[in-house]
């Protein structure tokens, strides 16, 4: 057989790598959704709660929100984390040198409660990122036997805290994390924005998750990052990765190999984020640290190879089958249950996280637009031009 045979052979049956990729990650999806499961109610959350700091004290949170140009925002999330119910909550606010209003709404929210402190800002040293050298600024300061790292754009229900506690209480985690319910406007943040869901649903094996401490099991979001101040030490505070772009990444990994345990829950009720605002915005957001979020340029080739070969494929053979006619029936049938598998995947995701239906109508373009930003992140890298509001990183 020709090269040229073996060539046509291999295109031809290229449904079937689609088929599985795609039934492993549907299959992923379903178990994953079981395990990723919904806080209680604050009732019952509040009726168990250990008493803590002597009999009827509530548990101290110290909310701890880098902040830089953050004019919009911080009003809101800082008053949003003081309304907390159940918990005896502090705010920390570390202003990164910002060169808008909000040093001036900062300094009129400390004046009007007492709970909340304004963190000294510092010249940023060298070899430090500025949201982590905030972080462990705030993380130094802070009063509370749990640390809530978040983001300005966050907004917290009152019963956000006190059901997170109870989480991390029943998971007898150290550090518990979840994505919010993610918002989104411009039509780039629907295709792009639902795929952290994708992807966390995809390939993290939860169950793994639960049953080994081992870091490459674990898995975070920035947005939310609820640690135990001593596991935050014991962990090496942000310090242990001061240049790094992705925090909720490395903090559970650390938390993981100080011998300590992370997991994940379904905070989608009690908090919400919009990320992005715009086309641009979400570009340069998911560029600067995609590639950073893989870790390495043979896991980007294996991802580059699931979802070109293993999910977009299947859509394009359809496409070549309609234009040329004539394709044999298992393959064709092969890629319909790859593009099916895909879509109820999808559908499932969308239903539990209230994505939009254009991100599931429309998901190989999602994935498209995956591809080409985990690889612009991968060059911004290796020329070192990730930047974020006004600083790159190395």
């Amino acid at each position: 057989m020709s090269a040229s045979d073996l060539a046509w052979r291999a295109w031809e049956w290229s449904p079937a790598f689609g088929a599985l990729v795609s039934s492993i990650a549907l299959t992923m999806t379903a178990i994953n959704l079981g395990i990723y499961r919904r806080p209680r109610p604050e009732a019952e959350a509040l009726r168990d709660a250990p008493p803590s700091g002597g009999p009827g004290a509530l548990p101290r949170v110290s909310v701890c929100i880098p902040a830089r140009n953050e004019e919009m925002n911080i009003a809101p999330v800082v008053r949003g984390a003081l309304a907390s119910r159940g918990v005896d909550v502090e705010v920390l606010v570390y202003d990164d040198q910002s060169t808008d209003g909000t040093p001036g709404i900062l300094a009129r929210l400390c004046a009007e409660d007492a709970r909340v402190r304004a963190v000294p800002t510092q010249a940023l040293p060298a070899g430090w990122n500025g949201k982590q050298w905030g972080c462990e600024r705030m993380g130094q300061a802070a009063r509370g036997e749990w640390l809530l790292f978040t983001d300005a754009d966050v907004r917290f229900a009152p019963d956000c805290l006190v059901r997170a506690l109870d989480e991390a209480s029943r998971l007898r985690a150290d550090l518990l994390s979840t994505i919010p319910r993610e918002e989104v406007g411009s039509f780039l943040e629907r295709m792009v924005v639902p795929l952290i869901h994708w992807m966390l649903f995809s390939w993290l094996p939860m169950p793994r998750m639960r049953t080994t401490n081992d870091p490459a099991t674990s898995a975070g979001c920035g947005q939310f990052l609820l640690v135990r101040r001593e596991a935050w030490h014991a962990a090496g505070r942000h310090a242990a990765f001061r240049d790094s772009m992705h925090d909720g990444i490395r903090l559970p990994r650390n938390v993981r190999r100080a011998g300590l345990r992370s997991d994940l829950y379904d905070g989608s009720e009690g908090v919400r984020c919009r990320m992005y605002r715009g086309a641009a915005q979400t570009w340069r957001g998911f560029t600067k640290n995609a590639y950073e979020g893989l870790g390495s340029p043979v896991v980007l080739a294996v991802f580059t190879l699931l979802e070109a070969g293993g999910i977009l494929l299947p859509w394009a053979w359809l496409v070549a089958a309609a234009v040329t006619g004539g394709m044999p029936l298992g393959p064709t049938v092969l890629a319909w249950f790859a593009v099916g598998a895909q879509l109820v995947q999808r559908s499932m995701l969308a239903a539990r996280f209230s994505q939009p239906a254009v991100c599931v109508l429309l998901h190989p373009v999602s994935i498209a637009l995956l591809l080409a930003i985990q690889w612009r992140s991968w060059w911004l890298h290796v020329t070192k031009r990730r930047a974020w509001k006004g600083r790159t990183a190395g």
